[in-house]
């Protein structure tokens, strides 16, 4: 399956494809037609940024049994938003506000919009899915939920580097079925498949458009599996999907 990079080498930005340890740069963007430069690097060389630059991200909360507990099942997609200003891309640190008391992992499965979507059906949110990458939905409980909760998920969900993206954007897989799997330092900590989602992509699409248009590059967290645990600065957390790769991060304090 062809995955996409977007990485940043000595003369500027670009995108390409994976190519084993390497990676070959494209012409234009990563919805352009993919036409090879002829230069090619070394994937230790350059430093890979995310996959996408969203106009918007969505996550949906709440989407797979294993992490709802006690709570509520929803009867439709919980939606929110996160900042594009909260991306982060492969090895840059996740950074801890001094505040922050209780920062969580979430790795998830995150689908790269690839058209515009107004009240969509099933069959055209299933056709608008560009391509599929990891996801950290890293949120702080204590202003989510806990003694300190904001009215918004503002703080809890969008603060910088609180949304690490990639290695890579694949097309073509079929992301139905999937092994997701988180590690924080070694060990791992959240297992699931995408198998599992209450609400599927496509399901989740047709909602999110029916009340706000998609647009082309929109990124979709689509939910995480079983429980998560506080992070700390210092530590390393790995998300790995089954035909992605591993999205891996340091935690840093500010």
């Amino acid at each position: 399956m062809p995955s996409y990079a977007r990485f940043q080498h000595a003369d500027g930005i670009a995108f390409g494809l994976l190519n084993a340890s390497r990676i070959d740069e494209l012409r234009g963007g990563l919805f352009d037609p993919p036409v090879k430069t002829g230069r090619t690097f070394a994937i230790d060389d350059v430093q890979l940024l995310p996959p996408v630059v969203p106009p918007k991200i969505f996550a949906v909360g709440l989407n797979y049994k294993s992490h709802i507990g006690d709570r509520k099942t929803p009867v439709v997609p919980e939606i929110f938003y996160k900042p594009v200003s909260a991306l982060q891309g492969q090895g840059g640190p996740i950074v801890l506000p001094p505040d922050a008391v209780d920062v969580h992992f979430e790795g998830e499965l995150v689908v790269v919009a690839g058209a515009i979507l107004r009240n969509a059906s099933r069959e055209e949110a299933e056709a608008a899915v560009f391509g599929v990458t990891c996801g950290n939905d890293v949120s702080d409980r204590n202003w989510q939920r806990g003694p300190g909760k904001d009215v918004q998920y503002w703080r809890a969900k969008g603060c910088d580097t609180f949304a690490p993206l990639g290695p890579y954007a694949v097309t073509g897989l079929k992301y139905g079925d999937l092994a997701l799997q988180t590690k924080l330092n070694g060990e791992v900590v959240q297992e699931g498949r995408t198998s599992d989602l209450l609400f599927g992509v496509s399901e989740v699409l047709q909602f999110i458009s029916r009340y706000v248009t998609i647009s082309r590059g929109d990124a979709i967290f689509t939910g995480t599996p079983g429980s998560t645990r506080r992070m700390q600065p210092g530590d390393v957390v790995e998300v790995t999907i089954e035909g992605i790769g591993t999205l891996r991060n340091p935690v840093a304090a500010a």
